[in-house]
């Protein structure tokens, strides 16, 4: 096995990049790039885009194949183990052995227990030179839901909210647009095209009237998500609008049957839960295949996705700017009345966006 080289990292750095271009739209497959190069030369390239589509490695070989180019004796670079099952695709890293590379560079092993390193023997016993864990920290970064989504069986929660120097997201009559300025809230909008759910709670929609889209930051906008228990909402809302972005609305026993059928008319999915709760709802959308899901919610909503384990990364924005008196906090009452039980963020980034402050950091649960 030979070692990686500087040029190996900046190849598996240009796989990442091409991965990127399908961010938000692979759920629940992860984001792979792959290149193919020969005597120096990128001689294929390619990613995957969605599920059911052939994986990068595919699209890298067909890219290859169609500019004339021979493949025998080249490396495949690719960010993630080839598959080496049987899915909706066949296995790629028998693709590879049939294509005749003569090595394979890996950014990461694959988490799924259906490959989880089986693509790798597949490569070696076919006499293919493997190298692993090539810019490995840099892989599993960019495909951090899909790792969580096989490991612990539930989508990858992120928790965005915006708040002023005193720790307030709302004056004390509710009034909340705008905290920061416009370049954070392009971040937002970045941040929501990666993303395959976004949920707000039912006073998010009363107060704001959100769209929740991505505001031409990319051609994905995600499904966008409303908790209701009552169905007091609205009859008019930009989020009845689904003529380009689905809204799916979760309710519980006692949600206004009325209310219900109006938002089916407009075309609208209204769900029932036997008991609606942050837990639930995730449980919900892992079984419809999604993988990250971003929550832009009030206080109370955060506060229990956070306690029933919903939420594993934040964004929290900080403004400039001072309201004083008692308005509303981003995240509600969890019971923690001494300070030693306070939760803890791990592996923290701040970072400047135009006058405000970003921090993101893990919640580990």
């Amino acid at each position: 096995m030979s070692d990686p080289t500087r040029q190996d990292r900046q190849y598996i750095q240009q796989c990442l990049s091409l991965a990127r271009q399908a961010a938000g739209q692979t759920a629940p497959n992860p984001m792979v790039g792959c290149l193919l190069v020969k005597n120096g030369q990128i001689i294929g390239q390619g990613y995957h885009p969605k599920a059911g589509e052939p994986h990068a490695e595919i699209f890298a070989l067909r890219d290859a194949q169609a500019q004339g180019n021979d493949v025998a004796g080249a490396t495949a670079y690719v960010s993630l183990e080839p598959c080496n099952h049987q899915g909706r695709t066949p296995p790629c890293s028998q693709a590879l052995v049939k294509a005749q590379v003569a090595r394979c560079v890996i950014g990461m092993v694959d988490p799924n227990p259906q490959v989880a390193g089986s693509g790798i023997e597949t490569l070696r016993a076919a006499g293919i030179d493997v190298t692993v864990g090539v810019e490995e920290a840099a892989c599993q970064q960019l495909n951090e839901a899909f790792i969580h989504r096989m490991v612990h069986r539930r989508p990858f929660g992120i928790f965005k909210y915006a708040m002023t120097l005193d720790g307030k997201i709302a004056t004390a009559s509710g009034h909340s647009q705008w905290i920061t300025q416009p370049a954070a809230r392009d971040r937002v909008h970045q941040l929501r095209a990666t993303c395959d759910a976004i949920i707000v709670g039912g006073n998010t929609v009363r107060k704001d009237n959100p769209n929740l889209g991505s505001h031409g930051k990319a051609n994905h906008n995600p499904l966008r998500v409303v908790m209701s228990r009552s169905l007091d909402l609205p009859e008019a809302a930009q989020l009845w609008d689904v003529s380009t972005t689905p809204t799916l609305v979760f309710t519980g026993a006692d949600g206004k049957p009325a209310m219900a059928q109006h938002l089916k008319n407009q075309g609208v999915e209204v769900i029932n839960l036997p008991e609606l709760s942050p837990k639930a709802v995730s449980a919900n959308l892992y079984d419809r295949g999604l993988s990250t899901l971003l929550w832009e919610c009030g206080g109370t909503l955060g506060a229990a996705a956070i306690a029933q384990g919903c939420i594993q990364k934040l964004w929290a924005f900080v403004a400039p700017k001072l309201i004083g008196g008692k308005g509303y906090s981003p995240i509600g009452e969890m019971g923690l009345a001494t300070m030693d039980q306070a939760l803890q963020l791990e592996r923290i980034q701040w970072e400047t966006v135009g006058n405000d402050l970003l921090l993101e950091g893990y919640l580990e649960n």
